[in-house]
């Protein structure tokens, strides 16, 4: 065995004593903060659901690691900022990760080893993933206390560059890339993520759109039949199939609406647009809005619609957006700024999933490991976002992103001391936010039975 001091290091003296190091700490875990992750993902339950939808066809007298355990250590890790499943070779003696799925920090099997999660991830079938993404949708509709009366579900689609010739990989002339376009539907309004589906790089045509919509909506309507459900995404999904099932079916929505020439001519919207374009000028205005609404039907449409359009005059020019809705009541403002645009917010929650939690990490060849890690990764959103509702208002982290709650909250030090009767986590002294630890520790705690 190596001896401790031939492995030790200096750092610069320090009021002339010197400095040594060295890393024979003991159970020390660098992601204390994974124990709160392990409350939260008890308290939904999220990797159990998710392991009942594969068959495990594992001799149960061999079975080491079970399924659930495995996908719990891989949720985990994602969460922690461990996104690739070679991470959890280092993480197997982790004392913190061994604790969150309940094992003893220093005896015993470890954690699932790097090929084991890659043959998870191999393994389920497409119809096994179909149901892993049904499963998602009762997760998002089971965090509600009860059903809500109406919901608005921002859907929308974005890039995804891929790591070589994978299937599903396609180019993307807008984009400039070979890339998948995944479907990401959230709750704005709430945070929570409903519905991540992997896809060819290619725009959806009406009827691919309908068709992901139609079965989202009945999902969730199994839940909540009584619940008013709007539907609101960009010019992607503002197609004839997608707003001719929605008016089937009772949904509202709020699709943006590309400008054509039937429209740059519609003399309401021109009035409005040229009396805009002349009060900004009279006034010295850099920038003048204003709003318009007409009655439009393209010919591909059944009938004619609201559209409704933000005419901007400013000193570069005019500029004129458009939004088509089956909603009948609000003024045109309304309507485009307080609903359409409150769509932006989707646009971050895309990015913490992307980019926070490192779900464009679709490395697979083949397309159905790619879809098995983005649903691992919204498990591991939904253990994020549930840290999140559990922070007091008040609190300085109340409204802060991911990366801020990993580095604040999960990546603390902590020392792991197991006697014969209990296990003890000793974290730093000096931890600025232990209060705040303490409070979500506590309010993840399962209640007693």
């Amino acid at each position: 065995m190596t001896d401790v001091t031939s492995s030790s290091f200096r750092f610069p003296a320090v009021q002339r004593k010197k400095v040594t190091a060295a890393f024979d700490g003991g159970r020390i875990t660098s992601d204390g903060g994974v124990l709160l992750l392990a409350q939260a993902e008890r308290e939904m339950d999220i990797c159990r659901q998710l392991a009942t939808c594969i068959a495990d066809r594992r001799d149960p007298s061999r079975v080491v690691h079970k399924l659930d355990d495995i996908l719990r250590a891989r949720v985990l890790a994602i969460a922690c900022g461990y996104e690739d499943a070679d991470d959890l070779d280092a993480l197997r003696d982790d004392p913190g990760f061994r604790l969150a799925l309940g094992k003893l920090p220093g005896s015993g099997a470890g954690l699932a080893s790097q090929p084991t999660m890659s043959r998870w991830e191999n393994a389920p079938t497409t119809r096994e993933l179909a149901r892993r993404r049904a499963a998602m949708v009762d997760i998002y509709c089971a965090s509600y206390p009860s059903p809500p009366e109406a919901v608005t579900l921002d859907i929308d689609d974005t890039c995804d560059v891929v790591h070589g010739y994978q299937q599903l990989s396609f180019w993307n002339g807008h984009h400039g890339e070979r890339c998948f376009l995944p479907i990401h539907v959230y709750d704005t309004a709430t945070g929570r993520p409903v519905a991540m589906l992997l896809r060819t790089g290619k725009t959806p045509s009406g009827a691919e759109a309908a068709g992901h919509i139609r079965r989202l909506v009945r999902q969730i309507q199994r839940h909540w039949p009584t619940t008013h459900i709007t539907i609101r995404g960009d010019g992607h999904y503002g197609r004839p199939e997608v707003m001719n099932f929605c008016e089937a079916q009772g949904i509202d929505y709020v699709f943006g609406l590309p400008t054509n020439a039937v429209l740059r001519a519609d003399p309401q919207i021109v009035k409005i647009a040229d009396a805009c374009t002349v009060k900004r000028a009279e006034e010295q205005h850099v920038v003048l809005r204003n709003y318009a609404q007409t009655r439009y039907g393209a010919k591909s449409w059944k009938c004619q619609r609201r559209v409704v359009a933000r005419i901007e005059a400013s000193t570069l020019g005019m500029d004129i957006r458009y939004v088509v809705t089956s909603l009948e009541q609000g003024s045109a403002e309304h309507i485009y700024d307080t609903l359409y645009c409150a769509r932006g917010q989707a646009e971050n929650l895309i990015k913490l999933h992307k980019a926070q939690l490192a779900s464009d990490r679709t490395s697979c060849r083949s397309a159905n490991a790619n879809q098995m890690r983005l649903i691992l990764h919204t498990a591991a959103f939904w253990l994020m976002w549930r840290i999140q509702q559990v922070i007091p208002k008040a609190a300085p982290l109340a409204n802060a992103e991911f990366a801020t709650l990993r580095l604040r909250l999960l990546k603390v030090a902590a020392r792991v001391i197991e006697t014969a009767s209990r296990i003890r986590v000793a974290f730093a002294s000096a931890c600025p936010d232990a209060t705040l630890f303490r409070i979500i520790a506590a309010a993840l705690r399962p209640a007693p039975t």
